[in-house]
């Protein structure tokens, strides 16, 4: 099975950031815990102009990632794994399980509580750890494996972009949403007009981004928007959407993502941090994570293929599912991201971040041992 060069490129991009964010996360969470600690959690917080660092990080840089994760999407939806029926969807169902089981198992506890909103933390697949953390396997995993945790992943970032527009959405200001998808409506025309310079669509984008901002809908959702609206041809490398697509991944790799990891787990761990995680909202995160994911891939994908809606890749085993299941549990990123929306208390906050690092520990750790064993069962010869 050949996997396009823009798929290798990709993956190898995911597969660095990953083992970067481990380390950037470890540094960020022993800083905040040193002598450092004051002047370190301070800075993130520092003004510049109306924001805070954080805010322009999580609000702003972020977008980017967004439109990032939109050129991927496209792609998949045209040339990749999402092109068609048979072939997309089995990730698609995978990714509904492991959307609808987390988020079950964190409102069976949470539910009626102040911290129901929280039940978006566990449905989200951060795609560079999980990625990251299957690459570790080197060529013991088939390409095949590969596609659909990749496509697994970005389905469910997109379920998560969905859940993040229509449920942690703040007071909405109409005029400034209805000027913001004017401005998307504008650049679909021009994508109709086959305009391809991505000046205007760049331009458009900022203009559209500052009117998402302040309509109450979270910002980044003008990434997504910006992603479909730029034009995308198949097999050519000098369409807009490919250039753009090629040039974002190492700054979202190795910049963007790091300092979102470096800002958002700068985590006091306070003395009574136990009992932080005996809160329902932390034990809803974790159960969602290390359970809820791979049971609900697991069990919707077996579902499907025994109702003969998809079939399973080529040389992919029902254990090489479950693995990429466990595997979909790091939420890190996404899940994070999520929880600065749900909750405004700082102690919920700060033991919904503990619960989101150590579900994501146990499911990378979890994750990378299931699946060496069982690659190692099968002994299944792979392409580079």
């Amino acid at each position: 099975m050949q996997l396009t060069r823009l798929f290798n490129e990709f993956f190898n991009s995911e597969k660095a950031s990953g083992i970067i964010l481990i380390f950037v996360t470890i540094l960020s969470v022993t800083i905040a815990n040193s002598s450092l600690q004051t002047p370190y959690l301070n800075f993130w917080h520092t003004n510049i102009g109306s924001h805070d660092i954080v805010h322009w990080i999580n609000d702003g840089l972020m977008t980017i990632f967004f439109l990032l994760i939109g050129l991927e999407l496209e792609r998949e939806i045209y040339h990749g794994e999402l092109s068609n029926f048979k072939t997309a969807s089995l990730p698609i169902i995978a990714a509904l399980g492991g959307i609808l089981i987390p988020a079950g198992i964190y409102l069976l506890l949470n539910y009626g509580t102040a911290t129901q909103s929280g039940a978006g933390i566990p449905m989200a697949t951060d795609i560079a750890f999980a990625i990251g953390i299957l690459s570790l396997l080197g060529r013991r995993v088939h390409p095949s494996l590969k596609v659909f945790l990749t496509a697994l992943a970005v389905i469910d970032d997109l379920g998560a972009i969905i859940i993040i527009a229509i449920f942690y959405a703040q007071a909405i200001s109409w005029l400034n949403l209805l000027i913001a998808l004017a401005i998307f409506v504008a650049l679909l025309i021009l994508n109709r007009l086959k305009v391809l310079n991505l000046v205007p669509y760049i331009l458009g984008g900022i203009l559209m981004w500052w009117f998402m901002l302040h309509s109450g809908v979270h910002a980044t959702i003008s990434g997504v928007l910006l992603a479909f609206a730029i034009p995308f041809k198949k097999n050519d490398e000098k369409s807009p959407s490919y250039m753009l697509q090629h040039f974002l991944h190492k700054p979202v790799s190795f910049l963007i993502l790091p300092l979102f990891a470096i800002a958002n787990t700068g985590i006091a761990i306070p003395g009574n941090w136990v009992e932080g995680l005996m809160q329902l909202s932390s034990i809803g995160i974790i159960a969602g994570l290390v359970i809820g994911k791979p049971l609900g891939i697991s069990l919707f994908s077996f579902a499907a293929v025994k109702a003969g809606l998809c079939q399973l890749p080529s040389q992919v085993s029902w254990t090489n599912i479950i693995g990429a299941g466990v595997l979909a549990g790091i939420g890190f990123t996404m899940s994070i991201f999520i929880t600065m929306l749900a909750f405004n208390d700082a102690a919920i906050v700060n033991s919904a971040k503990i619960a989101i690092l150590i579900g994501s520990v146990i499911a990378g750790i979890t994750g990378l041992l299931w699946l060496r064993l069982s690659l190692k069962k099968q002994n299944i010869p792979t392409e580079e």
